[in-house]
């Protein structure tokens, strides 16, 4: 193959035997027999069990070699004895004898061990991410990563999808987060913005007469961190398709994804939802399931029963229900037979999330039980329509917090009864968003999703309808309760925009400076066109089933937005900043 090397480290098999070979790699692990010493050599494609005798010349100098030294041997390929045979191996059959071999750099003592996949703190994980990287599960999940995106490129490409590259210094426009800002040393006082997504330029390339676009899209948010989202920049499937309407959108999109999950899940038995996707609008997805992020893998869902409660001798409910509240129900299959400690934990987990409690009824042998079942009569408890051994669960509260928090009692119980499907990626489409909503802190109307967004209804509904119920074609992809994407139908007719825009509070002034490049070129002939933006960050975690999007990515930061590794971010000399007319300013 060259001088370091004849053949990777994965190579090698029982074809191989006799043959003199060549292998270079880090040492995985050093075993000292007395008059054998035996090392499993690693390079990126696997592991070859590598040994040298006692009557070699340099075996006591071969002995001190330390774990991730980097060394070049050269021997001959012998079979393994039958008791030794490593079945776990690819190259479990044979080793190699080594003739003779070349230090070719010399590791210190290692700050973390990298030939298992022991948890360590992420502060020393990330500081010596590189090492990090060698060990197999984050090294496997980097080449997953990898594939990913090669089929997603492969598979775009083969459906006419053409790919670009938009620009990364651009100007800040409000997507929903805060910008990351580059200064500019030529026109001091002003400053470039890193893209939160190509939004802008991809709907202008549909502009410009292009059909089908796409783009592994490097995003740059200033946000907090959590499990599913990275700090400061992630990838995504960037896509926008010309004359399409949302179904055909879903039709482009689905085939790929579907064929990404299925070629690439680890466990073959595992079921991935079959094209078409299920369609859930926006507000039955947070009637049934108390989120628009729905794991569709548990089989628990929502009802409402404010009727039920409202008028009742159960005051609690009913004094509530008078003051604009609503009462969520989840009930729960062959659970009224659980010990009373069940119900127990249940309520203080509830109480520590910040509500009063969690009343429920149980229903078995023909009789209702629970503290709340004596202070409704027989009609409303036979409202219920409750099975034998059925328990249900109830939250009171006003509309959002009783969403929010029975989606939380959802997964809750799902998770403590372990009924979660987990042989299986569920996806659906959230769809009929509604096109504002009002800040709770303002209580101004604001764009609830993309502002770019068709309407439903376009011109008319902006004119006659109340804002708060316009829905727009806006529409999420979600798996396995992670939101994959948002996308939508957008809007390609100027004075639209404008009239979307002026709800929001927006100037006609306002507008014209901030989307100008946009305006002007719906003023030239726009397309009906829409798109989406899949994140390839949550595709590889779902993939490589981690809980953690650190774990996907090859040089993540920490939850603080650090480089630990390169220590960034850091200050900057004072005479650049005088450079790019910078002044701090000590907040303290």
């Amino acid at each position: 193959m060259n001088n370091y090397r004849s053949h990777y480290c994965s190579q090698l098999n029982s074809n191989n035997l006799g043959e003199n070979i060549t292998l270079s790699g880090w040492v995985d692990t050093i075993r000292d027999h007395g008059n054998l010493i035996f090392i499993d050599l690693r390079d990126n494609y696997g592991v070859t069990q590598c040994v040298i005798d006692g009557t070699h010349q340099s075996f006591e100098e071969f002995g001190k070699i330390s774990n991730e030294s980097v060394i070049k041997v050269m021997g001959q390929v012998v079979k393994r004895s039958n008791e030794t045979i490593n079945k776990n191996l690819n190259t479990g059959e044979i080793e190699v004898k080594i003739d003779n071999y070349i230090l070719l750099s010399k590791s210190d003592t290692l700050p973390l061990p990298v030939n298992s996949d022991i948890e360590y703190g992420e502060e020393i994980r990330l500081k010596y991410r590189f090492l990090d990287l060698r060990r197999n599960k984050l090294h496997s999940n980097i080449l997953l990563r990898n594939k990913i995106i090669s089929d997603i490129r492969k598979k775009m490409n083969d459906r006419d999808f053409v790919e670009f590259q938009t620009p990364i210094l651009t100007s800040s426009s409000p997507e929903g987060a805060r910008d990351y800002l580059v200064p500019s040393r030529i026109h001091q006082g002003k400053f470039y913005a890193l893209p939160q997504a190509p939004q802008q330029f991809k709907q202008l390339l549909m502009m410009a007469g292009f059909d089908k676009y796409f783009q592994i899209a490097p995003c740059f948010r200033d946000e907090d961190s959590r499990a599913d989202r990275s700090p400061g920049e992630f990838y995504q499937l960037d896509f926008e398709m010309s004359f399409v309407t949302q179904e055909d959108v879903f039709d482009a999109i689905e085939p790929v994804l579907f064929e990404i999950f299925d070629e690439n899940k680890k466990n073959k038995n595992i079921k991935v939802s079959t094209y078409p996707f299920k369609r859930i609008p926006y507000y039955e997805s947070m009637e049934v399931y108390g989120t628009d992020k729905p794991d569709l893998r548990n089989p628990l869902t929502i009802d409402d029963y404010t009727k039920v409660f409202k008028g009742s001798n159960f005051k609690i409910f009913s004094n509530q229900i008078d003051k604009g509240s609503i009462v969520k129900g989840i009930i729960v299959k062959n659970t009224a037979e659980q010990p009373r400690s069940f119900f127990d934990k249940l309520n203080n987990w509830a109480r520590d999330e910040g509500a009063a409690g969690l009343g429920y009824i149980s229903f078995v042998e023909n009789n209702f039980k629970g503290p709340i079942a004596k202070n409704l009569n027989e009609s409303q408890l036979s409202s219920l329509k409750l099975e034998e051994n059925d328990s249900i669960f109830f939250i009171c509260d006003k509309l959002k917090e009783a969403q929010s928090f029975s989606g939380k009692v959802r997964e809750k119980i799902c998770s403590d009864l372990n009924l979660l499907n987990k042989n299986s990626f569920e996806f659906c489409w959230i769809v009929d968003f509604p096109m504002y909503e009002i800040d709770e802190k303002t209580n101004k109307i604001q764009f609830s999703h993309n502002p770019f967004s068709m309407p439903q209804g376009e011109m008319e509904a902006l004119k006659n309808k109340d804002p708060l119920d316009i829905k727009a074609y806006q529409y999420d992809i979600v798996c396995n309760g992670v939101e994959l994407s948002s996308g939508a139908i957008r809007n390609h007719k100027p004075d639209i925009m404008y009239k979307a825009f002026d709800i929001a509070g927006y100037s006609k002034e306002d507008l014209e400076e901030k989307f100008s490049g946009m305006l002007n070129a719906l003023k030239f002939g726009a397309p009906p066109h829409g798109g989406s933006a899949p994140g390839i960050d949550r595709i590889v975690m779902l993939l490589a089933d981690e809980p953690n999007i650190r774990e996907v990515i090859a040089f993540p930061m920490n939850q603080q937005a650090m480089d630990l590794m390169m220590d960034a971010p850091a200050s900057i000399d004072k005479e650049r900043l005088e450079e790019l007319g910078i002044k701090l300013i000590d907040k303290n």
